[in-house]
């Protein structure tokens, strides 16, 4: 099942006038604005790294039960998975179901990324709404 996550990247400083601005009713997102944002394209690379890309395939494809199956499949220390993950869910492309009234089956909400960036990424529209 293929899931498209559109992925913005803006400023920081940008981000909060965004943010500002929609909470003060002066900008109204657009249904296909990016659901994710990171403040840099650095940001992004990490962690979408190719390392972390194949984490997701792995739990897409080997479906573990467990963040400790994940571990055999993936040879990845718990640890460091864990902490992985935890990102991964903070972005929204992971997330957990409970089994056994436990949260710990990882599985993949985000397959395909569409990237959206600019110099000038909605720079203007925020301004112009604290104006």
């Amino acid at each position: 099942m293929k899931n498209v996550v559109k992925i913005g990247v803006m400023s920081k400083e940008t981000y909060i006038k965004r943010t500002i601005a929609i909470a003060k009713g002066q900008y109204k997102p657009c249904n296909d604005d990016p659901k994710i944002w990171f403040e840099s394209m650095q940001s992004m690379a990490q962690v979408l790294s190719s390392e972390n890309q194949e984490l997701l395939r792995i739990i897409q494809d080997k479906n573990p039960g467990s963040v400790t199956e994940l571990e055999v499949l993936s040879h990845r220390k718990k640890s460091n998975l864990s902490r992985t993950l935890k990102v991964l869910e903070r972005y929204g492309v992971v997330k957990f179901e409970e089994t056994n009234g436990r949260r710990k089956k990882p599985l993949v909400t985000a397959t395909d990324f569409e990237v959206s960036f600019g110099l000038n990424t909605g720079v203007n529209d925020f301004d112009q709404a604290h104006a």
